[in-house]
């Protein structure tokens, strides 16, 4: 599958092993490339992550970058990046995905800082939920939006 035809999750320090397994079980299947932008506390080789992952962890394309800069460095500012916050102005599911097109994740405990929020202003989204709840699981909110990235691009490249 080209670059430019599948989805990108990028995930700004994720901090939980097991989260970032799962994220990357679901790359795996769903062929979105994972970005994984540091800094990272933990090894992609402990213990919970490779449970998480299980044996899909051979077929997903991982990117690490050390910091934002790095990141940053290696994609053009045009690409399409929507960052996903409980501070988002859209929700998730009025916007129109394009194969490509980037999801980006901040940190389980801090989300994504304000700079981030800067740098994707107007295209911020969320994910609907109750009051007073205040997130949902990371690798949860990967699953929702990117399958519904998915479901308007009419699965492509996906059997079932």
């Amino acid at each position: 599958m080209n670059v430019t035809d599948c989805m990108h999750i990028v995930l700004h320090r994720p901090e939980i092993p097991p989260n970032t397994g799962n994220i990357q079980r679901i790359c795996a299947v769903t062929g979105a490339i994972l970005h994984l932008v540091g800094p990272i506390k933990f090894r992609m080789d402990e213990a919970s992550v490779k449970r998480a992952g299980l044996d899909y962890r051979e077929w997903a394309e991982v990117r690490m970058y050390d910091d934002w800069h790095a990141y940053s460095a290696q994609h053009p500012p045009d690409e399409r990046l929507f960052a996903l916050s409980s501070k988002g102005e859209k929700r998730y599911a009025d916007i129109n995905f394009q194969p490509g097109d980037r999801l980006l994740f901040g940190s389980e405990s801090k989300g994504l800082p304000p700079e981030l929020h800067q740098v994707c202003a107007g295209r911020t989204l969320r994910i609907p939920m109750t009051q007073p709840a205040r997130s949902l699981n990371l690798a949860n909110c990967v699953s929702i939006v990117l399958y519904e990235a998915l479901r308007q691009q009419n699965f492509t490249n996906l059997i079932g």
